[in-house]
């Protein structure tokens, strides 16, 4: 298939390599000018920050109202295209992507919705050429599932951060982290989060709990923080027991 993939970020520097490694031809369009934007192609892929969408959707898709496009925005509707052209839908792979590492693509789950049958049959085409886990999930569920992946990945990569800096402050290398980290994802392959959940916030050690709040005096909102997901920690354990 004739791909034209609109920007050049982290998901799509990583989308290109995947699809021409499935055989496909791939024109690369920087998502800010839309210079040598070709007039047709088998599927226009728009991979752009939600802010920056509509805008470059809007210009994408002028004169060219036949033509499929998709975006790739976990938190942004089918919808965004109402109004732009006949053929439109999301893929959506919900993985971490960086530009310094490559991920393998055969391995993510891709998420897909099409306003009509054409669009679908050419979203599992493509998608399904790059991946072996593809699923139709609506713009409604879509939101919630992107929402949790803040939790699993945005939020828990922030926490590994606040460790880094706690133990950078102290002479330690967040090094030491890995093979804790490493057995935490593990474990819930096998277990379910709240049956995987240690620490002292489960059975709220609560001289643990002030000791180490007391270490963070001179993080006021890294205290607030630690405080607030120990107290959540346990009134979920306990909700769960």
């Amino acid at each position: 298939m004739k791909i034209v993939l609109i920007g050049r970020g982290r998901l799509a520097t990583n989308l290109e390599r995947a699809l021409l490694k499935a055989g496909h031809e791939v024109v690369s369009i920087n998502s800010r000018t839309l210079e040598n934007l070709p007039m047709e192609a088998d599927a226009y892929i728009i991979a752009v920050k939600d802010s920056a969408l509509k805008e470059v959707a809007t210009a994408a898709t002028k004169d060219r109202e036949t033509q499929v496009f998709f975006h790739t925005a976990g938190s942004m509707p089918l919808s965004t295209f109402q109004g732009m052209t006949r053929h439109y839908g999301v893929i959506y792979p919900m993985q971490s992507f960086s530009k310094e590492r490559l991920v393998d693509f055969e391995e993510i789950p891709i998420f897909v919705e099409a306003s009509d049958e054409k669009t679908m049959v050419v979203a599992r085409q493509l998608t399904g050429s790059i991946s072996g886990h593809v699923y139709e999930l609506s713009s409604d569920d879509r939101q919630y599932l992107h929402l949790a992946a803040v939790f699993a990945c945005n939020f828990a990569n922030h926490c590994y951060a606040m460790a880094a800096e706690i133990l950078e402050q102290h002479g330690m290398s967040f090094d030491m982290m890995l093979p804790l980290i490493d057995e935490t994802a593990r474990k819930v392959h096998q277990l379910h989060p709240l049956d995987a959940q240690t620490g002292p916030a489960v059975r709220y050690d609560e001289n643990v709990i002030r000791h180490q709040a007391q270490l963070l005096l001179d993080h006021p909102d890294m205290k607030d923080l630690y405080e607030r997901m120990s107290l959540h920690i346990h009134r979920k354990a306990e909700q769960h027991d």
